[in-house]
């Protein structure tokens, strides 16, 4: 006999009444504790966002890691570090695992703590208390250590950009054991101590001398974060911008524009080849996302030729969303919920991207490689909206993302595709799924959702038809505030 609990009818899983209610007062389904964490952990800023705050946020993590077992707990971080290049999260994860199991600590540290970044945000997670202690503890305070031994001079010097905590004050509190001279003399070095400066490593002290003289000379191999503050000349300038990866490029457009790099022709030429090189776009694995956000952050004065370098550089980064065999369908929710930014509002990491920006942008990749796909971009309706597939990503992302406004009705293009008697092979829903519209003012466990209806009735047209809902954000369980609207 099939095991029915993963071979049930459609009517068997979904139809039964709901048990519970999402953020915005809707009727919803309850995760169960693992399915929660892994959304959590893949969606998940820590920041305040349209439904929530971060308080709420980072309990309902708290919550649901500490109902699962040891090694998932593991594992998502991995996951959500490795797959889903995500930063805060999976140091929380880890750091959570750090008060449970020393041992799966240790097989999981090297691949979530990647860089110096991760580093310190397990460092600052750990001290904070809120996984439950303030100090490192012997297994961690080692696995630090063995990083800072591990790690190679460069990556040293980009962990030594930032603060709270500073790497300076992470080499101090976990007191590694410097593996030779060298790496002794750069421990001291970077927590300002006296030091054998003939012990130093090359790029060093060529930092050193170019630090109190940069006049005339060549521009060090050091993260151009250490040379900002510096009064370097246009030349320079121009130096860093060729030379530097393509991340670091992509990030500091505008820096170089504030500097007179884009004044001259040649070097706005190679900052632009840099942007929309297939190859170091396949290898910064790029996301669609991080170019959007670079192109909107761009300076209203930036060269034409940079910003068309990033319209080719976003067509290169959707070179692996699929195409998809018969005919498809995609959601993207632009109701008013889904104006919150991305990264939720935090002190100096808040950006301008919004939901709706990456559900539009989302609905435009998916038409690019789907030139017979249908959009239908919804609020309480659908709403329409003329799409040129072979308009740039770009184009028909800020088309899709201007249709911004009004309440959530997530069973809107269902109902759609009903009305019309559509039969789409695949329906794509991109959204922060707060569906509010179809189920205000009834209690939870009354009947099924309005999408899981409008999904029954055009399955009973297209029994093979699929559906992938997509969400952008992370969801938390809760009663509804009285008079709350999208």
């Amino acid at each position: 006999m099939a095991n029915k609990s993963l071979f049930a009818s459609l009517k068997g899983r979904f139809g039964s009444e709901t048990n519970a209610v999402n953020l915005a007062g809707g009727n919803a389904y309850k995760y169960d504790d693992q399915h929660k964490l892994a959304q959590l952990a893949v969606t998940g800023t820590i920041g305040d966002l349209y439904y929530q705050d971060a308080e709420m946020e980072l309990a309902t993590v708290l919550q649901v890691a500490n109902a699962v077992p040891d090694e998932f707990l593991a594992k998502t971080a991995v996951y959500a570090r490795q797959q889903g290049k995500m930063k805060d999260l999976p140091a929380l994860l880890l750091a959570i695992l750090a008060t449970r199991d020393p041992v799966l600590l240790s097989r999981a540290f090297p691949k979530v703590a990647s860089n110096g970044k991760m580093l310190r945000n397990f460092v600052q997670i750990m001290r904070s208390g809120q996984t439950g202690r303030r100090s490192l503890g012997s297994r961690p305070k080692a696995l630090v250590r063995g990083w800072l031994n591990s790690a190679t001079d460069y990556q040293l010097l980009q962990a030594s950009v930032g603060n709270d905590p500073s790497l300076a004050d992470v080499i101090k509190m976990v007191h590694p054991k410097p593996r030779d001279a060298q790496r002794d003399a750069l421990f001291a070095w970077l927590i300002g101590k006296p030091c054998a400066a003939d012990a130093l490593p090359a790029e060093i002290r060529d930092y050193v001398s170019f630090k109190a003289d940069p006049k005339g000379r060549p521009v060090p191999d050091v993260p151009f974060q250490m040379l900002t503050h510096l009064p370097l000349s246009q030349k320079q300038w121009m130096k860093i911008a060729r030379q530097g990866s393509w991340n670091m490029v992509r990030m500091n457009l505008n820096t170089f524009l504030r500097h007179g790099v884009f004044e001259d022709t040649q070097a706005t030429a190679d900052v632009a080849a840099i942007l929309r090189d297939p190859q170091r776009v396949k290898k910064a694995n790029a996301f669609p996302y991080q170019l959007m956000t670079a192109y909107q952050a761009l300076s209203a004065d930036m060269s034409l030729a940079i910003r068309e370098a990033m319209h080719d550089a976003l067509e290169l980064a959707v070179a692996n969303v699929p195409s998809f065999k018969g005919q498809v369908v995609v959601c993207p929710d632009v109701s008013g919920s889904m104006s919150g930014v991305v990264t939720g509002l935090r002190k100096g990491a808040t950006f301008r991207t919004r939901f709706v920006d990456v559900a539009a942008l989302v609905a435009a990749a998916v038409l690019r490689r789907n030139r017979g796909g249908t959009v239908l971009p919804f609020e309480v309706n659908v709403r329409k909206v003329a799409l040129e597939p072979r308009d740039t990503i770009m184009t028909n992302a800020q088309k899709l993302a201007a249709q911004w406004g009004g309440g959530t009705n997530c069973a809107a293009p269902l109902e759609w595709l009903n009305q019309n008697r559509r039969s789409p092979d695949l329906v794509i829903l991109v959204s922060d799924n707060q569906s509010w519209v179809d189920t205000w003012g009834r209690h939870h466990g009354a009947e099924r959702t309005g999408v899981m209806r409008a999904w029954e009735t055009l399955k009973r047209r297209k029994p093979d038809a699929r559906w992938c809902a997509s969400t952008l954000r992370p969801t938390a369980r809760r009663r509804p505030r009285p008079g709350r609207t999208s």
